[in-house]
């Protein structure tokens, strides 16, 4: 999704702001070590315009309100039509200017991307787009092979292309900031995947995509849209330009982080074809007829019935039996229906779409407020899920792995795992270290992830249901593990599988020893700096000098300075990153001088405080000081070297502006 970089890269944050969701009914049949009871099928409630609008007007008001969020549309289309389309809450707050479904423009974020991806779909109609071509043919840049292999667009629209996360210029508020092609020149990320092996979700593949789209049109990108995918359609209020264009500007709602507190200004997406999109609820109905109707709305074609189907149906599977990746849309099953969809997320708009396909239904939520702890991402999640169970139920999998086996796996699965989706060549490697995601048991050797919680605030609790795959005992979420050799590697749960994978992090780089010895380490630094003065006042006021030879003296006030130092160079790189999460606009190249400052300075303090303390270290244990300076020597050799090995790890020591 398009997300702050706090939130796109930071694991926990990105839990909190999706929800997951599931296909329980997959798991009718019982593996061979499993106890399987009954389970009957809830009643199903007739989809009907009357019945949806009472549901969600007894639902989205109290939600809306108790989370904090401004406003919402939903729009729910059933058979070709609007079935019904609903306007909730503000999307002015003060001015009290409630949202109108037909006219009221919102921001679906990466749900964008489905429309870039359909005009690929369209050139690939055309002959002008081989999925499996290298993209190189098509560019006027280079995008470096990885392994001996190029880009194909499959693997653009998969998100298996291997790129790193990228960061710089996603979101700002600066309406001057440059355009996609000019960041997709600036700076192709690294490919750290081998491509086609690992989902890892990608703005810069989608923008690149969006670039292709406009090259072998001979259209920008934006006209390009407007004329063969929104007039086609009747999306006559809907637009990928920024700023918005006079005409639509009154009718956009505002974003908020909550209703209660002040609007934000409008986001400019760096990678504009990956979720520039500004559309009423009403027009997005229209989009998620077409594709039900396999590329027709109301007589007219954005794609034929072939290459929509293609687009709906050619699954990538990785992780099975989790949901899977199409060309473009993934996999959002859920009992026991085929579900295909995308969710979107700015710092202030928060959407999901879901098709129904063989039920011919659509169901489209948008929210213009991040809402109080992240209530958005689990609302839309929540509301979705109980939208299928409400129209479309299905018995839960009521299998069971047997206690023994399962209290075993729970077991395999204990340490740290690093997210797909990660910076990996550039200082926001620190945001994954720092974000590595625990597993562990309970107290009854149950599967227990603390970063992965309900509704409630609490930790979920996994039941096993098939070998290395799990059930939230109180939802739809699944999660399963890849097993190679009886030994988990990967894993992921349903909504993210699609595009994003979690791997065993090495012993190496784990923050599960490292950052109880940072802290550690960072303590003794700061006691070193802090009792330093102390020390050196007590000496004086009780005339007694150190009596320690010229070398050793210096060696020891150089170890007070080499602490110092480090504190200093951490202090800085904590600074410039408090910056960036903190406003969006500090990601657009302004603080590239601190960066590089950063940079320098840690580079030249941390390697430099490493070797003041092995100085110090030597002159201590081969002169005469005694068991206290040689013990806090070595306690500062220690503490500098931790610093310096989680500087290697969270790339802190590199150089370079983008990221």
């Amino acid at each position: 999704m398009i997300t702050s970089p706090a939130r796109t890269l930071s694991l926990a944050a990105t839990i909190a702001a999706i929800a997951v969701l599931a296909l329980p009914g997959a798991f009718a049949a019982a593996p061979e070590n499993a106890a399987v009871t009954p389970s009957a099928a809830p009643a199903a409630v007739a989809l009907t315009a009357s019945d949806v609008e009472s549901w969600l007007d007894g639902y989205l008001p109290y939600a809306l309100k108790t989370g904090d969020i401004a406003g919402a549309v939903v729009v729910v289309v059933k058979d070709g039509e609007i079935l019904t389309e609903r306007g909730y809450g503000y999307s002015d707050v003060a001015a009290r200017k409630p949202v109108d479904p037909k006219l009221t423009l919102f921001r679906p974020g990466s749900v964008s991307k489905l429309f870039t991806w359909t005009a690929v779909m369209q050139l690939v109609e055309q002959g002008k787009i081989d999925l499996d071509a290298d993209v190189n043919q098509y560019l006027d840049f280079k995008i470096p092979a990885r392994d001996g292999k190029p880009v194909t667009m499959r693997e653009l629209m998969q998100h298996t292309a291997g790129f790193e996360e990228q960061a710089k210029g996603v979101i700002t508020e600066n309406p001057k900031a440059p355009g996609f092609e000019a960041l997709l020149k600036a700076w192709v990320p690294h490919r750290v995947f081998a491509p086609g092996t690992t989902p890892a979700y990608s703005n810069y593949g989608a923008s690149l995509a969006g670039y292709i789209v406009q090259r072998l049109s001979g259209e920008p990108f934006d006209a390009y849209i407007e004329k063969h995918i929104f007039a086609p359609l009747e999306m006559d209020h809907s637009s990928f330009r920024q700023p918005l264009p006079p005409e639509l500007a009154p009718l956009m709602s505002k974003g908020y982080k909550v209703a209660s507190g002040e609007p934000q200004g409008y986001e400019i997406v760096g990678p504009a074809p990956a979720g520039s999109l500004a559309s009423p609820g009403e027009e997005m109905g229209h989009f998620m007829i077409a594709h039900l109707q396999n590329g027709e709305y109301h007589g007219k074609r954005i794609l034929s019935a072939a290459t929509a189907e293609m687009m709906h149906n050619s699954p990538l599977t990785l992780l099975p039996p989790m949901n899977r990746m199409e060309l473009g849309f993934f996999e959002t099953n859920i009992n026991d229906r085929e579900v295909i969809a995308h969710l979107g997320d700015s710092e202030y708009f928060h959407t999901s779409l879901h098709l129904f396909l063989k039920e011919n239904v659509g169901f489209y939520v948008s929210f213009n407020s991040l809402g109080k702890d992240a209530a958005a991402g689990s609302l839309r999640g929540a509301l979705f899920q109980d939208f299928a169970d409400r129209y479309f139920p299905a018995p839960r999998p009521e299998s069971r792995v047997d206690a023994k086996a399962a209290a075993e796996h729970a077991a395999s699965m204990a340490g740290r795992w690093a997210n797909s989706r990660e910076a990996q060549s550039n200082f926001l490697a620190a945001v994954g270290f720092f974000g590595q995601i625990k597993i562990t048991v309970d107290k009854k050797g149950e599967l227990l992830i603390p970063d992965l919680k309900g509704l409630n605030g609490e930790p979920r609790h996994w039941v096993e249901i098939a070998p290395f795959v799990w059930l939230d005992a109180d939802g739809h979420d699944r999660l399963a593990a890849k097993v190679v050799d009886g030994k988990p590697v990967r894993w992921s749960f349903d909504l993210l599988s699609p595009f994003m994978v979690f791997d065993p992090v090495p012993w190496y780089e784990s923050s599960a020893w490292l950052m109880p010895l940072l802290v550690a380490s960072l303590a003794a630094l700061v006691l070193t700096v802090l009792l330093w003065p102390v020390a050196a006042w007590v000496r004086r006021r009780y005339q007694s000098p150190l009596a320690l030879d010229a070398p050793s003296l210096r060696a020891y006030r150089w170890s007070k300075i080499g602490a110092l130092l480090i504190l200093v160079g951490l202090g800085l790189w904590v600074l410039t990153l408090a910056l960036m999460f903190k406003d969006n606009n500090n990601l657009d190249g302004r603080l590239d001088g601190l960066v590089w400052l950063d940079e320098i300075i840690g580079t030249l303090f941390f390697i430099g405080g490493f070797v003041v303390m092995l100085w110090n270290l030597r002159q201590v244990w081969s002169g005469t000081r005694r068991w206290p300076a040689r013990v806090w020597s070595v306690v500062l050799t220690v503490a500098a070297g931790t610093v310096l090995w989680v500087a290697f790890v969270a790339k802190l020591i590199s150089f370079g502006t983008n990221f």
